[in-house]
């Protein structure tokens, strides 16, 4: 699994013929990655090596109204180190591709519009200094301490600690007239100017905000982008707004969807994301959430009319009568619907939205069995998806939305894993309602065998355990150990409906535990093939701290093992977050306030049952939830003299990414739960510090 190919989404030229993508693989014999570009004949679903050199060119971008121009990013520039450079090509002639500029900074996430006059402008990101201009690593100047002092709560996120740096957007234009060469003084920060009174403007939205946090019209004249909300505080909202503004910084951008707007005078105060222009630049698309301090609350669609002085008229809802959270955005190429994906009943899946719809409006899924990873509208507006499920690391096909699917690529071959192994099913919850549950055979499963239990609790908490492929926490590989995977979806799940997902605030140890030892129960009282005497159960953040709840409770006593990842241990020590936006919703309110919950759902309240063995995880580059919640738990387990083992990753976050890591990582966990479910032999070699 950890081996093999691992491609990348789809990207179609202008035209809907071809498409390219990456593919990456680790050896574990060379201890190194190779990568390579691969061209997909969409008619045919032939693929073809791409002679583009995938270990200089970062990114790729189509020029749109051409056939099969290319536009991409180098790493390499030979006027300033740690600058990048921009080149223009032909797909089908890549090696007569020509220079057209020099970048200062290691920009990344390349966007492009024609402009009515032929000149191609563009937009990238990059780190920016207050003053504006980008920020190099390699030219800038190195302090002489090592401090960082800071005078706000939000010191660090994820798994980085803030500097005086901010990510910003940047616009350029290469000039048809001077062979695409650089135009003007060369690139614009386009968020420098905005004012603000606590958050500086930030875009992309760290950590995980790439181009998707920003757009550039087809005409190339105006730009929308992402940022926090700059009058309050991150560390304890999740507010932002997007910016409108001209493409030439004639003007400063401004948000037309913050305090006075109409959109936040009817209560939509939350997040903002995907800001996706119409084909006639009139029009922009957007998420939204309503609530400014709810991570997890309900994501809806919106459009908004843009006039020619940057204005915005007509703001409408287009799924407030859908009940599931609208992800990405693609219009239609005419520009009268939206296509955009959404997790349901445990798959991402795709849905379609008129612009004329009516207010109670519910759109039908048009996709498969899988979950859609990304996807495209091609001009005929048939649907290219790139896809995965837990059988597949990827498959490409093409679809209309109606039943019929035209498969390009699947790779459960080369992986030699199917869709035979892998089942769901329905039992009842602690509320009453019908509980969803994924449940994966080990391959080659016998009929006339009994498989342990692998009990997998999903993070979150707002998660869900779907039918996804994964390189982190892949039911197939945990089920081939020798057992039957069960991973349910308790209260918190998402793409089950908004209540679901909201019926776990303040609960964290009442519903959805309730409704683990349902979901036990209903395996151990009706499928005979599991043995749940000697099950074991594992679980990564929300899933880890409901993992530690287990332990101190009736439940723990039925496996024969558990497994901690990067979970919570103590509630209050949660306030080690940078996100307490998190925790203030979760746990109703501050730790000072009479009706929050942190001590009602503090597993470390119930140390004195803890007796199942143990195995935590906990990184230290997980600032969301810091390692010393996994110390402390291991702590206590090995002065009570439960077995326990504790690793720790010092380079790795709240996930475990680099390949010879992630291998270490499955080997003890796996050699953990096969001695004490019955599949394994002995524990391995002496741990360090014994």
């Amino acid at each position: 699994m950890l081996g093999a190919p691992r491609r990348s989404t789809l990207s179609p030229n202008p035209i809907g013929t071809l498409a390219y993508f990456t593919v990456s693989q680790y050896s574990f014999d060379e201890q190194s990655s190779n990568a390579s570009f691969q061209l997909l004949d969409i008619a045919s679903g032939k693929i073809s090596d791409w002679a583009l050199n995938s270990s200089e060119v970062n990114e790729v971008v189509w020029i749109p109204g051409s056939e099969n121009g290319i536009l991409y990013i180098n790493a390499t520039n030979t006027e300033t180190p740690g600058g990048v450079s921009l080149w223009i090509g032909d797909a089908l002639s890549p090696s007569d591709s020509q220079l057209v500029a020099n970048l200062d900074a290691p920009f990344q996430g390349l966007k492009v519009a024609n402009s009515s006059t032929g000149d191609l402008n563009f937009l990238v990101y990059n780190l920016a200094y207050p003053n504006g201009t980008a920020y190099n690593p390699e030219t800038a100047e190195t302090a002489r301490n090592t401090g960082r002092f800071y005078s706000d709560n939000y010191v660090r996120h994820w798994d980085t600690w803030l500097t005086k740096e901010r990510y910003s957007v940047f616009a350029g234009t290469l000039s048809v007239n001077s062979s695409y060469g650089l135009a003007g003084t060369g690139l614009r920060n386009l968020l420098q100017g905005v004012n603000y009174t606590t958050t500086r403007p930030e875009s992309p939205v760290q950590p995980f905000g790439g181009n998707t946090d920003f757009d550039i019209s087809p005409d190339g004249q105006t730009v929308a982008i992402l940022s926090k909300a700059p009058e309050l505080n991150k560390a304890n909202y999740t507010a932002s707004y997007l910016y409108i503004g001209p493409f030439d910084g004639s003007s400063i951008v401004k948000a037309f969807n913050g305090p006075g707007s109409d959109e936040y005078e009817a209560g939509h105060k939350g997040a903002s994301g995907q800001p996706t222009f119409s084909p006639d630049s009139k029009t922009l698309a957007y998420i939204k959430q309503d609530e400014d301090y709810y991570e997890s609350d309900r994501w809806q669609l919106y459009t908004v009319d843009i006039g020619t002085d940057y204005s915005v008229s007509n703001y409408k809802s287009l799924s407030s009568h859908f009940d599931r959270w609208v992800d990405s955005i693609h219009w239609a190429p005419n520009g009268q619907c939206i296509y955009v994906t959404a997790e349901d009943y445990a798959r991402e899946r795709i849905f379609k939205f008129p612009l004329d719809a009516p207010a109670d409006y519910v759109p039908q899924n048009l996709t498969w069995n899988s979950s859609v990873s990304a996807f495209s509208v091609l001009p005929d507006e048939t649907l290219l998806v790139s896809a995965s499920a837990l059988w597949s690391s990827r498959d490409f096909y093409t679809t209309k939305g109606d039943g019929e699917q035209n498969i390009l690529f699947t790779a459960a071959t080369e992986l030699g894993i199917s869709s035979e192994t892998v089942e769901e099913f329905f039992y009842t919850g602690s509320q009453g309602t019908q509980l969803h549950s994924m449940l994966i055979k080990p391959t080659g499963y016998s009929e006339n065998k009994t498989y342990p239990l692998a009990y997998i609790v999903h993070g979150g908490p707002q998660g869900s355990n779907a039918n996804v492929w994964s390189t982190r926490w892949n039911f197939q590989v945990w089920a081939d150990q020798g057992y039957v995977v069960v991973a349910p979806n308790p209260t918190g799940s998402t793409g089950f409906g908004q209540k679901l997902i909201d019926d776990i605030q303040g609960r964290w140890g009442s519903w959805p535990y309730e409704d683990v030892v349902l979901g036990w129960e209903y395996v151990k009282e009706n499928l005979s093939y599991v043995d749940t005497d000697n099950g074991i159960e594992a679980g990564a953040s929300y899933g880890g701290y409901m993992t530690n709840w287990i332990q101190g409770h009736e439940l723990g006593r039925k496996f024969k093992a558990l497994v901690t990842h990067d979970g919570i241990s103590m509630t209050r020590a949660a306030y080690g977050t940078e996100e307490l936006w998190f925790i203030r919703h979760d746990y109703n309110g501050t730790v000072f306030d009479e009706y929050a919950t942190y001590a009602e759902w503090d597993p470390f309240n119930y140390i004195h049952n803890f007796s199942t063995p143990h195995f935590i995880v906990h990184n230290s580059l997980d600032y969301r939830l810091p390692e010393s919640d996994g110390i402390a738990l291991f702590n206590i387990l090995q002065t009570k003299g439960v077995p326990s083992r504790f690793l720790n990753f010092p380079d790795e976050n709240h996930w475990v990414l680099n390949p010879e890591n992630s291998l270490f990582w499955h080997t003890e966990i796996f050699n953990w739960i096969n001695h004490y479910s019955g599949v394994g032999g002995d524990l391995d070699d002496v741990p360090i510090g014994s």
